[in-house]
């Protein structure tokens, strides 16, 4: 068994690929808009995964799949998926770029290890520190949860 993708429904396409792809830094790797089942699925990996998902031979892998429906649909705030995990080199720099872009980080790493921020389409992202702990400091450690993650 090998983790292929999580599939993510999204309502606008391009505010999730600006959130996926400008500021997380995914890049699309592959694309499909099915006229008949009136959807476009956006497939997206991680930088470094990019060889992983040219190997897997036409199921791109591992991999994000959003898909946007046509026709106007509402998907209300349910979390059926639960959340995206993410390791990164330095938590505090990567939730400091994303507060730059305009992203709220709901989750702030008061402990040096966890953040959590949410997609314009209310998906729940986790970041953790590879490695051990960085140590706490502020404007992290006193930074309060802000909405739900």
């Amino acid at each position: 068994m090998r983790y292929l993708h999580t599939m993510l429904r999204v309502r606008n396409l391009d505010a999730a690929l600006k959130f996926f792809g400008d500021a997380l830094g995914l890049k699309e790797v592959h694309r499909i808009d099915n006229e008949k089942g009136r959807f476009t699925l956006v497939f997206l990996c991680a930088p470094d995964d990019e060889a992983l998902v040219k190997q897997s031979k036409g199921r791109p892998a591992p991999t994000i799949e959003l898909t946007c429906n046509w026709d106007e649909e509402s998907y209300g705030e349910d979390r059926y998926f639960g959340h995206l995990a993410y390791e990164v080199d330095d938590i505090y720099a990567t939730c400091e770029r994303l507060m730059k872009l305009g992203i709220t980080i709901n989750r702030p790493p008061r402990d040096g290890q966890m953040a959590f921020v949410r997609s314009p389409d209310l998906h729940s992202i986790e970041f953790l520190q590879k490695g051990a702990a960085l140590p706490p400091q502020e404007p992290w450690l006193s930074m309060p949860n802000t909405g739900h993650w």
